[in-house]
């Protein structure tokens, strides 16, 4: 029998892409769809590219009935989940994409957010959801938190690395770019295509980017000692993907052979040759990473570049992988699409 699902927030770009990657999911059957701004329409109506699909209409998440469900994906905006998922049967597993429960302490959360968290007595329940390094406390979990996209891009480069201590912690410099989609469906004017076509723009510069709050929180957890590094994220004029360039100091080949043995056996996490350098195009709508390693001309320096799709592998993708590993279900199952090039 298929497990029962329902997508909160399925109007959105991550609430779509979750319904794109679970129509070909042969253990998951989606039973409701929530979207309080659409509700009454049909997902057709808000995304004709899905029309072909046999999909429930889209309700207020008051009129959820979540009494046959086995697992809810929260797809809903930041501050948005931790006054919903509270409410959600404890006998029903939950993976929220948004960043309301991410960081374990209290503290950071109102930090990096600027507001005090409505849940705190969730936030030690929820597991962090890089799958790749917490596969077995997902597996026990009743409730995982999905990641940042652009967190999740900068960790697979780096947790390894940090963790067998082959780069120097006090010096990790990490250039983003990042395709629009990460900033969510809402009209915002910077985002018109008049105002990013042909246009590259910095943001959060200066150390105010969100998602470094994870960075703190799970590179120090990997190194035993604060980590602290410097990011500056870019908008692309692009819908989808993200690629992050790390600038270490550490040996090449040293660093590439740390990375390939760290993934040797992980299906969705693929370490180039030596010297190749990932492109957004070769990850597309797909849920794979790709990470690639060069030197530098300067002795003892080297780069590490990662590239993945925000909506896939940076969000949907990763919830749908990690609410395999809590149904017991093939954690590959649904998500071995090829990538779309070009």
């Amino acid at each position: 029998m298929p497990h029962n699902i329902a997508i909160l927030g399925a109007s959105g770009y991550t609430g779509a892409e979750l319904v794109r990657i679970i129509a070909t999911h042969p253990s998951f059957e989606i039973k409701a769809l929530t979207g309080d701004r659409k509700a009454g329409l049909p997902m057709s109506a808000v995304y004709p590219h899905l029309r072909h699909l046999n999909l429930p209409d889209l309700i207020t998440i008051d009129d959820l009935d979540d009494s046959d469900l086995d697992l809810v994906f929260c797809a809903l905006p930041h501050a948005t989940s931790q006054a919903v998922i509270p409410s959600i049967p404890s006998s029903v597993k939950v993976v929220d994409l948004s960043a309301d429960f991410r960081l374990r302490d209290p503290e950071a959360y109102s930090k990096w957010y600027g507001k005090g968290h409505d849940a705190v007595e969730m936030q030690s329940e929820a597991v962090y959801g890089l799958t790749e390094f917490y596969r077995e406390e997902i597996k026990a979990a009743r409730f995982v938190a999905g990641t940042g996209c652009n967190a999740a891009t900068g960790q697979y480069a780096l947790i390894p690395l940090v963790a067998a201590g082959v780069i120097d912690l006090d010096d990790i410099i990490l250039d983003l770019k990042a395709a629009t989609s990460g900033a969510g469906r809402s009209a915002k004017e910077h985002l018109l295509l008049s105002e990013l076509n042909e246009n590259v723009k910095a943001y959060s510069a200066g150390g105010t980017h969100r998602h470094l709050g994870e960075f703190d929180q799970e590179l120090s957890k990997a190194a035993g000692r604060d980590v602290r590094i410097q990011l500056t994220p870019h908008l692309l004029p692009a819908a989808r993907g993200i690629v992050m360039t790390c600038y270490l100091k550490g040996d090449p080949q040293k660093v590439h052979e740390t990375l390939s043995n760290a993934y040797l056996n992980e299906v969705f996490i693929q370490v180039l040759p030596f010297g190749e350098i990932p492109q957004m195009k070769d990850v597309r709508a797909s849920n794979f990473c790709h990470i690639g390693v060069v030197g530098d001309r300067v002795s003892g320096r080297a780069t590490v570049f990662a590239t993945l799709d925000n909506l896939t592998k940076g969000s949907s993708g990763q919830a749908v992988q990690n609410a395999n590993l809590m149904l017991g279900v093939e954690e590959t199952t649904g998500l071995m699409l090829a990538p779309v090039y070009p």
